[in-house]
């Protein structure tokens, strides 16, 4: 569950002194100048980051999605989708991808990996969530474009000859080439922007494809037509030479594989070891980023090594870490990738995903380059500042450079060598090697700060070639309960299994520590005794058992410690794993019902970002909810909010005071969480303020009858110095309910103040809002795809003035049309009369969900129930003039009412309706003798509020 920050990011290629693109003039002149200088010994100095970095980018239109395990043939549901959606028809993504054999657990299958085309009028992230909500895919995600860096236009003013490949002597590779040269059998394929064919140092180390000669014809049918010198990505075609000025790919394959013994220029660390050049960045308008691609390209064709010299911070994605256990674990590669060039202690992509050697920069002092990142995920540390390598403009030139770019490459071409002096390792065994063969570094000056954070240490290919070690790790954690984070006051277990990759161990034991005061440890050790190579051992009988502490930071990220021990061989070894605690946001799941509350009044998601929130689901099933949210108003010119406005763009009026966290030891409910959220209050500035603090608090329990509903309490105070006439709060709910989403009905329930959808086509599931305290409700259905002319139309945004309609329409519009369905949303409401400067008033829904109508109506009744049983209740303001006599009563109830119309419900303590009188009277009588003794309840409302009172009907 580490690592998986799911932040916007940017990615490029890893390299501080970037190249990819000289501007036209300068690549003339300098093309003349490496003439002129013989093209040797040019050194473009390593340099820091400057700038913000290029942004990664949604390739227009188009969707990857992953059926889920065990379909055959596209569901029904997600047919639809696709047809209402205007996708083109879809292709596997890889469709000669081998799927996982029966002795690889851990394998994917990339078989049920589809991608479509879409239409330009229809977003990807939307399309996404569409096809997610059908309950057919595992995931749907978009694919991204990653664009290089921009390039320095006068690399000669500020470079200097290079002294030489100090690096190799740094990780005693000289002494490595005694023991292993590698073998030309051994192909890394290198996944980056082009290469150079006919440079004189990598001429003779890449891999032709001989089964398919340059002829027009697919000769090995493999899917690729004349890949005979690899493949091009980016822009789909069989040269992956690049463009003139992008060296960045040429760079990276002279330190891994660069001719060695030649006589000419460097050599890569890989000696015999050669390459596949496979072509991910565009030279073409059309093309886009195809590294994800080309891993699964490579790791079918042959390589047994991968080498990623780009990434960014942040940024999960799991299509991409599918992609990445595809190559390591069904096609045992070891994957190599740059840890980056951001200063700063953080996980980056794809270097953190699982089954990646991330490595980061050291200096020639093996000192932390100045922009080295720097984590808990990197593995281990290789030279990365002032790397002479090829260059590429030329045949005969170099260069020397720095970054991340160069250090990963070393490693790589290390990894070929392990894996030619030991063919009997796995890529697991391969890494493991590789890891406990490093010089530990943490003690020199310039380390001393970041000890533990630059992995096991700096490469030392020389022992990784000779030394036999011992390497057990921990190969999957399992947490109960699953969450994506937890709250204060949490307990949880945490299972492990842990496989042996090296020599044989005598008697191993784990011992879990956490590193932050705010997750404890309370059971930390497992015995696992004797394990030969490659076996494996959980301790899922008897888990490690942890908890959080009861007061704890917003979205502190805890790290624990695995430490690894055999005290008969003297084997230790540390591995890390990354807890988030107490986010911005809870999950309440104490029941079928699964629903994310932020801290700033949002149901589902934060507003219309998906990527932060867990949604809205049933039964772990698809997501219910697109958006939902609060709405707070008191006039068609002051409603605040934190849900869209105009397109793409949501309201940010709420702010939060007190992070919305779970109850450490609920008092009334299995699971509960409080946050507290405001508004600015009315100024010539900010005319749209209302003026109130809101205090949430959600309920959830896991009894049978309470399955199906979670509570959300919100008490309003006005902090204002006028009196709040009327008041309006209501629940936003955008549902898309899986299957179709765009034929959902909305229906109205009066008696039970609950409106829900459904699809009347295929009615197997119901979801809703019911108001269950605080106020007259209201409800108003509204038609996402109504037309132009339409009071509330959402295609072109929600406007302040048609949030107002929706709050105070009452239930005029509470259902929607046509029958056979649309795209619906709902505003749940409720209005109160007024609320006066300081005062304070508590309004109470239910939102629902169940399989069916019936099921729907009976949690809704127990939700109604249990909140007039088990919570306080409270009138949201008073009603004066109502009185209640005798009470108990043998069965005659009289009554004393305001003037006015005035309904009168009688409801069993259940909550169902067992009479409802419409009274314009100020006394009346009811006669409750029918019913037998008991609790009964009974509901006033009239236009200034509605208050429910308990009865006791005696024998």
């Amino acid at each position: 569950m580490a690592g998986n920050v799911l932040a916007r990011h940017s990615w490029r290629l890893l390299f501080s002194s970037p190249l990819p693109m000289l501007l036209p003039l300068f690549r003339t002149v300098f093309f003349c100048a490496l003439l002129l200088g013989g093209g040797f010994g040019l050194t473009l100095p390593a340099r820091g980051q400057t700038g913000p970095p290029p942004a990664k980018t949604v390739l227009p239109g188009r969707l990857v999605f992953k059926l889920r395990p065990g379909t055959t043939t596209f569901p029904p549901a997600l047919t639809a989708t696709l047809l209402r959606l205007g996708a083109g028809a879809a292709q596997p993504k890889f469709p000669h991808s081998r799927p996982p054999g029966p002795d690889q657990p851990e394998a994917v299958n990339l078989g049920l990996i589809y991608q479509v085309q879409l239409p330009a009028s229809v977003g990807v992230e939307a399309a996404g969530q569409a096809l997610r909500k059908t309950g057919a895919v595992d995931y749907a995600e978009p694919l991204y474009g990653y664009p290089v860096l921009e390039q320095p236009n006068d690399p000669l003013a500020d470079s200097t000859r290079a002294g030489g490949q100090y690096h190799l002597k740094n990780i005693r590779a000289y002494q490595a080439w005694d023991v292993t040269k590698g073998d030309t059998s051994l192909v890394i394929g290198i996944i980056d922007g082009g290469t150079r064919l006919t440079h004189e140092d990598l001429a003779t180390q890449f891999q032709p494809n001989r089964q398919d000669p340059v002829d027009g014809l697919d000769n090995d049918g493999d899917g690729y037509v004349d890949n005979y010198a690899g493949w091009d990505f980016a822009d789909n075609d069989n040269n992956p030479v690049r463009e003139p000025g992008s060296v960045h790919g040429i760079l990276v394959a002279g330190c891994a594989v660069g001719a060695t013994n030649n006589g000419k220029g460097i050599a890569g660390v890989g000696y015999h070891c050669r390459f596949l050049p496979l072509k991910i960045y565009p030279s073409t308008p059309t093309g886009s980023f195809g590294g994800y691609e080309a891993i699964v390209y490579a790791a079918d064709h042959g390589c047994r090594v991968i080498n990623l010299s780009w990434g960014a911070p942040g940024g999960y994605s799991q299509y991409e870490q599918d992609v990445i256990t595809y190559a390591a674990i069904n096609q045992d590669v070891v994957v190599v990738a740059a840890a980056g060039n951001t200063p700063a202690d953080l996980d980056f992509y794809p270097a953190s995903y699982a089954h990646v050697l991330s490595v980061a920069t050291t200096s020639a002092t093996d000192e932390r380059s100045a922009n080295a990142t720097y984590s808990r995920r990197v593995d281990l540390s290789a030279p990365g500042v002032q790397i002479l390598t090829t260059f590429g403009n030329t045949d005969s030139d170099y260069i020397a450079v720095g970054g991340s770019s160069f250090a990963a490459p070393l490693v790589a071409g290390a990894a070929g060598l392990v894996r030619t002096r030991f063919p009997q390792f796995t890529a697991a065994q391969v890494a493991a090697q590789l890891r406990r063969t490093t010089d530990n570094i943490d003690a020199l000056p310039g380390n001393a700060a970041y000890a533990g954070l630059l992995g096991s240490g700096r490469l030392n290919v020389y022992r990784a070639v000779t030394e036999t070690q011992h390497s057990a790790r921990i190969q999957q954690t399992d947490y109960a309960p699953e969450r994506y984070a937890y709250g204060a006051g949490d307990t949880l277990r945490l299972s492990v299994r842990v496989q042996n990759l090296l020599q044989p161990l005598s008697n191993l034991s784990v011992t879990l520590t956490s590193l932050s005061a705010h997750l404890l440890v309370r059971q930390g050790t497992f015995a696992v005794g004797p394990l030969a190579t490659l076996e494996q051992r959980a301790n899922t009988s008897a888990p490690f058992r942890l908890a959080v502490a009861a007061t704890v930071p917003l979205n502190t990220r805890a790290v624990l410690r695995f430490r690894l021990q055999d005290p008969a061989t003297g084997y230790q070894q540390d591995q890390y794993e990354t807890v988030l605690l107490n986010p911005s946001y809870v999950v309440v799941a104490a029941n079928n019902l699964s629903l994310t509350l932020t801290g700033r009044g949002n149901i589902g998601y934060e507003g219309l970002n998906t990527a932060v929130g867990q949604g809205v689901s049933y039964r772990q099933g698809p997501p219910l909810l697109a958006e939902g949210g609060l709405l707070l108003g008191t006039s068609a010119t002051r409603v605040s909010d934190n849900v869209r406005t105009v397109p793409g763009m949501s309201n940010t009026d709420f702010a939060t005071l007190a992070a919305v966290a779970y109850l450490p030891t609920p008092p009334r409910a299995d699971q509960e969480a409080v946050g507290v959220l405001r508004d600015a209050l009315p100024t010539m500035a900010q005319p749209r303020a209302v003026g109130v603090r809101i205090r949430q608090h959600a309920y959830a329990w896991a009894a049978a009858s309470h399955q199906d509903y979670v509570l959300l309490e919100y008490r309003l105070t006005n902090l204002t110095a006028d009196t709040l006439r009327p008041l309006h709060l209501g629940l936003f709910m955008d549902w898309d309910l899986p299957g179709e989403a765009a034929r959902n009905v909305a229906a109205w329930d009066a008696s039970r103040q609950l409106g829900y959808v459904f699809d009347p086509a295929a009615p197997r599931q119901y979801a809703g809002v019911q108001l269950l305290a605080g106020g007259a409700a209201t409800a108003y259905a509204i038609d996402n795809q109504a037309p132009a002319g339409t009071e509330i139309r959402l295609a072109d945004g929600f406007s302040t003035p048609e949030k107002w309609l929706a709050l105070s329409s009452g239930t005029t519009h509470a259902a929607s049309s046509p029958a056979g369905g649309t795209d619906v949303s709902q505003v749940i409401g409720a209005r109160l009369p007024y609320l006066a400067p300081a005062d304070s008033a508590t309004v109470a829904f239910a939102v629902l969900a169940a399989p069916s109508l019936a099921q729907l109506q009976a949690a809704a009744d127990a939700a109604r129930a249990h909140y007039q049983q088990v919570l306080p209740v409270r009138a949201a303001a008073p009603l004066a003039g109502v009185v209640l006599y005798p009470n108990p009563t043998a069965g005659l109830l009289r009554l004393t009412l305001p003037a006015g119309p005035t309904s009168v419900q009688v409801l069993s303590v259940l909550g169902q309706e067992l009479g409802t009188y419409s009274l314009n009277q100020r006394a009346a009588t009811l006669d409750l003798s029918p019913y037998p003794a008991g609790v009964y309840l009974i509901r006033i409302r009239n236009d200034r509020g509605a208050a429910t009172y308990r009865v006791v009907r005696q024998p």
